[in-house]
């Protein structure tokens, strides 16, 4: 299975945190999945830091590419299709970066990783 970590679900995985769901952490644990963290999550962990809202990802974001590689995750770039399918979702989901993350689970047939319910309407294919 393709998986696509919502940026909530790695920062959980990363932490250890109970939030993250017993179905997905053993999805995200079972090596013969491919896990992917969008280049989305990266941009949102480092605002959100920058900004005060996430100040315990010091440690993390620096380097938030060798975080991902060291975990065995692949990091997923953003590309103009991308884009291009977040930009047209319907509304009235506004945030950015959670479209931009429903947009490449789209594009890329991946399971999505997230306690969002709100996403099902999207068409996603969602573990939590």
């Amino acid at each position: 299975m393709h998986l696509l970590l919502d940026t909530h679900s790695f920062l959980w995985w990363l932490s250890g945190d109970d939030a993250l769901s017993p179905a997905a952490r053993t999805a995200i644990a079972d090596e013969q999945n491919r896990i992917f963290v969008s280049a989305a999550s990266a941009w949102e962990i480092s605002t959100k830091h920058r900004i005060g809202k996430l100040p315990g990802v010091a440690a993390i974001v620096s380097d938030l590419d060798q975080v991902i590689a060291n975990q065995g995750f692949v990091g997923l770039p953003i590309s103009v299709r991308h884009a291009q399918v977040a930009g047209c979702l319907p509304a009235p989901h506004r945030d950015p970066f959670d479209r931009m993350l429903i947009a490449q689970a789209i594009v890329e047939n991946l399971v999505f990783v997230s306690n969002e319910r709100p996403f099902d309407a999207f068409g996603v294919t969602r573990l939590w």
